[in-house]
């Protein structure tokens, strides 16, 4: 029974992490920021203020999820592979970390001078990118894990791992390229939201069998 709630927790954390997650970049981020424009950006903030806080809270909500669900995935599949889960472990608790962090970037968009808001919600985005390459590594341990264990399919695996990559080179973009403002983020994260999607719905189905998952013979 332990495993079964262990396993339906670990789904039901994850959920909240996509769909608040999503929220509070897609929606509510995204929804504010006008590239260019310091006074409209500001402006959207005011004027949408409620919704602005409210996904900071949706934004800080998932984080204390993460770290319950990394904690929770380890003891799930450490049996498959004990250092490939701790090194998975590790890796999203430093992304977890830097995604803390950088919320003081989303907030100070809020209280700071009309002239400063946009600076900050950019220090978010490169903040968020930053954070996306340590989790990239989880996304790749994990694809390893879930590719060997005995009770899940293979090709989540190798998509899980694609993700990382695709995480790895969307955040690197911004690092590399002069001005790059995401236009590849669709594609390159496009097997993130397959693959992410595809893991919740495992744990949640399948979670009574996950702590047994063993390494394939």
């Amino acid at each position: 029974m332990r495993t079964l709630i262990n396993a339906r927790v670990a789904g039901l954390l994850y959920l909240v992490i996509l769909v608040f997650g999503l929220f509070s970049e897609v929606v509510v981020r995204a929804g504010v920021t006008v590239p260019g424009d310091p006074a409209a950006t500001a402006a959207n903030i005011r004027d949408a203020e409620w919704l602005y806080r409210l996904g900071f809270v949706a934004n800080l909500t998932y984080l204390v999820g993460e770290v319950a669900l990394t904690v929770i995935l380890y003891l799930l599949f450490r049996s498959v592979n004990p250092p490939v889960s701790l090194v998975a472990a590790a890796f999203r608790l430093v992304s977890v970390t830097i995604f803390g962090l950088n919320l003081l970037n989303m907030f100070a968009a809020l209280v700071a001078p009309d002239d400063l808001a946009l600076f900050f919600l950019d220090l978010h985005t490169y903040g968020y990118a930053l954070g996306l390459c340590f989790f990239a590594v989880n996304c790749v341990a994990m694809g390893y894990l879930l590719a060997r264990s005995s009770h899940a399919p293979t090709v989540l695996g190798v998509l899980l791992a694609v993700a990382g990559a695709g995480y790895l080179a969307s955040s690197l973009l911004y690092f590399l390229v002069p001005g790059y403002g995401g236009g590849l983020l669709p594609v390159l994260l496009a097997p993130a939201l397959i693959a992410e999607t595809w893991f919740c719905v495992l744990l949640l189905r399948r979670g009574g069998g996950v702590l047994e998952w063993e390494q394939r013979g």
